[in-house]
């Protein structure tokens, strides 16, 4: 099929930020893209050829904007996948399958699904909602310190609570979630796998995640990670092992804990591009955006090697901050060599929301790190009124 300059129509789910990410590649390959999100505001909205405004998760809306494009991919898991199962019925290609998505999407049920394949986890138990979990606990079945995950809609931090007593589950939602044993790491890692239509895979390197202490979001992600060799090798074997047994097609993020024994655990997956791939934009020879869309369109999949080391800095609003968004002193940061911002397009800071990222590239990973965290309190997003 041809993709370029053609009648051909790309599908998106979601126009967030990696949707806008996404569309730089689509734009680069003059593939046609049209794009179905709720916000009307939302940061894909100027790059593609058609928006549509609509819930992700009602049925009809979903299958509607099925039927008007020629092949449909996400970048976001929360979509309905009962529209998605009569698009595919009928005919749709569809990148990641309803069918991964659907093991994906619920966090109980993909923890189930590691245990069944044979893939390192954490101990874990699945609750229908937080008195079934209170039950437990009273039984003596369930034992602080654990951490609670709501089993679905949880993004960024949310819906993620390390609870050591009752009192850290005061303020919990009564939504399905599950509690998984507290594991002592040394480093929380991720590689994104690539795997193409007709099976071709590539991964990139084992990236390194160090994270805001209150926030549970990422603050930076290191690439190569500072790690064995041997580590490194494990992570990436067992990452082919759980891509494999997905058998997804585009992109799957794998994350995953580096224990104090070096054994590696898988925390868990995102099928679609990832906050741990945005250093590939300027630090690697195809990009992880790229490679989704090479993946997606079954065509031959780009390097995943680094040219530089990289390292990535999200750039989230300020906490005491809510408004139009101001980003403070990014003159200053830009003066740096091998230091660029990537703002998404969102007008409206509130505290920790992601705003956009800088990736730092250097020939010295030290050096790397040491501009990292020269941006990283130089730039902040803030607003005129606090």
């Amino acid at each position: 099929m041809n993709y370029f300059s053609s009648d051909f129509k790309l599908g998106i789910l979601g126009g967030g930020q990696l949707g806008k990410m996404l569309l730089t590649e689509t734009r680069k390959f003059d593939i046609q893209t049209l794009v179905l999100e709720p916000n009307e505001e939302a940061p894909a909205r100027y790059g593609c050829n058609g928006f549509f405004k609509g819930a992700l998760l009602d049925f009809d809306t979903v299958y509607e904007f099925g039927n008007m494009v020629d092949l449909l991919t996400i970048e976001i898991e929360n979509v309905n996948l009962d529209a998605l199962d009569k698009l595919e019925e009928e005919g749709l290609p569809i990148y990641p399958s309803p069918k991964t998505l659907r093991l994906i999407q619920n966090k109980g049920r993909q923890k189930d699904f590691y245990v069944a394949n044979g893939i390192p986890t954490s101990a874990h138990q699945r609750f229908v909602d937080i008195f079934d979990l209170r039950k437990s606990l009273e039984k003596d079945e369930l034992n602080f310190p654990f951490v609670w995950k709501s089993a679905q809609f949880g993004y960024d931090g949310n819906g993620v609570k390390i609870c050591r007593s009752a009192l850290d589950l005061v303020k919990l939602p009564e939504v399905e979630c599950i509690a998984e044993q507290l594991v002592p790491f040394k480093n929380e890692l991720a590689i994104i796998v690539a795997r193409s239509v007709s099976g071709e895979v590539k991964t990139y390197p084992v990236v390194e995640m160090e994270f805001h202490p209150e926030a549970n979001q990422v603050e930076y992600v290191v690439c190569p990670a500072r790690i064995d060799e041997k580590v490194a090798k494990k992570a990436t074997e067992i990452a082919l092992k759980v891509s494999q047994a997905f058998n997804h097609v585009g992109l799957l993020a794998v994350e995953m804990f580096q224990t104090e024994d070096d054994e590696i655990l898988v925390n868990e997956v995102a099928p679609r591009p990832h906050n741990s791939g945005h250093y590939s934009i300027e630090a690697s020879y195809t990009s992880q955006f790229e490679n989704h869309i090479r993946t997606i369109l079954d065509l031959p999949l780009g390097n995943t090697d680094s040219k530089v080391a990289g390292i990535m800095v999200n750039l989230v609003g300020e906490e005491g901050y809510s408004g139009q968004v101001i980003y403070e002193n990014i003159e200053k940061i830009m003066a740096i060599d091998g230091v660029t911002p990537h703002i998404y397009g969102k007008r409206e800071t509130r505290p920790f929301r992601k705003m956009g990222h800088v990736t730092i590239v250097n020939e010295d990973m030290t050096e790397a790190r040491r501009i990292a965290e020269e941006v990283k309190n130089s730039i902040r997003v803030i607003s005129e009124v606090k």
